[in-house]
């Protein structure tokens, strides 16, 4: 049960400090090395995608084992958030962000000869413990060093760096996977040489966070959030896990259900499609931050059941090109839905609730995400996919009315800046 309190001057709680670069050495080149690490490691995350067909055809994958990769995925993601969230803060953003990319390069690796799902499965659940370290430390990385100009910048930066690098991501392994040599290993072998690729531009970047001791006691599990944010979490909550089991739909069942539904198999056009979700939010992000974040937040879940009544039609009738239109609405909506629910969080932050804030954020994202596709997963054994995404779209019809209805803005106590959440 969560109290409020102040936190204990203990190490784990010290707060990190500003490190001056270095003549040379900008916040720019930091702002930039933190994005390009954060679109490669989520790049990397969905390269399994367009091989999920491959996987179910030639080794007898089921569609509960393909969402069961989704749920080991999100678990990594999970035990990374609580154990390893705020290590950033004491061994600095460089140090844990190297290491979120050695992680995820491993995943990588291992992924090159799956043809059974135990493979499949440890692959990504070393994928999801570097993502989610990635999601803290260069998260907080990008907003350390984020311009202050234009304002909504960092935030953007931020929350759509993943969306962009699951765009990427799928896109080119599903035209690796149909017209390249190799289509059951290139797109591992590519993108291990980004993960790499990446470390080495964060090795030449600037440190924005000075290390401080504390590391150790900093894995204890913990969620920690500034408790003025208390009353933003609700809501936030919601369209994380919102947007988040969307992708987790796509993911799991989209591969499925195009082949199934609306008759392609074409590695090519899953990618496409999986890209059709998550590209638009990049440009629903800008558009949310012209309203307040309450604002924002509605007008974006609205967009997002709009999109579902459309995919739910769409697999109805059978018709590929309402569907892709309905998920490029649903991505318009969940992003500007996200970005705005991360502004608000955000507002007024100091340096030491960013990486914590972004923990908790990815915690619910991936905790709530995995826990509907493990149901929906199980579901999968006795209903057929129109239903589960029938389900789906039940689901987005209830976080709409709740955010409808309870969305609110940030405001900022000057008096509650060092009171916490645990």
């Amino acid at each position: 049960m969560s109290r409020l309190n102040a936190p204990p001057l203990d190490d784990a709680d010290v707060s990190p400090v500003i490190n001056r670069p270095r003549q040379g050495r900008t916040p720019r080149l930091a702002f930039s090395s933190g994005i390009v690490s954060l679109v490669a490691s989520f790049a990397a995350s969905a390269a399994p995608i367009p091989l999920f067909n491959t996987y179910r055809a030639e080794d007898a994958f089921t569609n509960a084992g393909i969402s069961l990769a989704f749920v080991t995925y999100s678990v990594g993601i999970i035990a990374a958030l609580l154990v390893l969230g705020r290590l950033s803060n004491h061994l600095g953003r460089r140090r844990t962000a190297i290491a979120s990319l050695g992680l995820l390069l491993l995943g990588c690796l291992l992924l090159l000869n799956v043809h059974d799902i135990g493979t499949l499965l440890a692959g990504r659940l070393l994928m999801g413990v570097g993502t989610g370290l990635a999601s803290s430390s260069l998260t907080s990385y990008i907003v350390d060093a984020a311009p202050t100009r234009p304002a909504w910048l960092a935030s953007v930066a931020s929350s759509q760096g993943p969306m962009l690098g699951l765009t990427l991501g799928a896109i080119a392994a599903g035209a690796l996977v149909q017209f390249a040599p190799w289509p059951r290993e290139l797109i591992y072998l590519v993108c291990a040489g980004l993960l790499v690729l990446s470390a080495a531009l964060i090795v030449v970047s600037p440190e924005t966070a000075k290390p401080t001791p504390g590391a150790w006691r900093s894995l204890r599990p913990r969620v920690r959030v500034p408790a003025r944010v208390r009353r933003l979490l609700p809501v936030a909550a919601v369209v994380f896990v919102t947007a988040y089991a969307t992708g987790a739909f796509y993911q799991s069942f989209m591969p499925a259900l195009v082949e199934d539904q609306l008759h392609t198999r074409s590695p090519l056009i899953l990618g496409l499609v999986f890209a059709c979700y998550m590209a638009p939010s990049v440009l629903g992000a800008p558009i949310g931050g012209r309203f307040t974040p309450a604002a924002a937040q509605r007008i974006g879940m609205i967009i997002v059941l709009i999109g579902w009544i459309g995919i739910i039609t769409a697999i109805a009738i059978g018709t590929l090109p309402l569907f892709i239109a309905a998920t490029i609405v649903t991505g318009v909506g969940q992003g500007i839905a996200v970005s705005a629910a991360t502004r608000g969080l955000l507002h007024g932050s100091a340096l030491a609730d960013r990486a914590p804030i972004f923990s908790a954020v990815y915690l619910l994202c991936y905790s709530g995400a995995a826990l509907i596709s493990l149901i929906f997963g199980q579901l999968s054994n006795a209903f057929s996919l129109p239903q589960i995404a029938l389900g789906y779209g039940a689901l987005a019809v209830i976080a709409t009315l709740f955010t409808v209805l309870a969305a609110r803005n940030p405001h900022t106590d000057p008096t509650s800046q060092r009171r916490v959440i645990t």
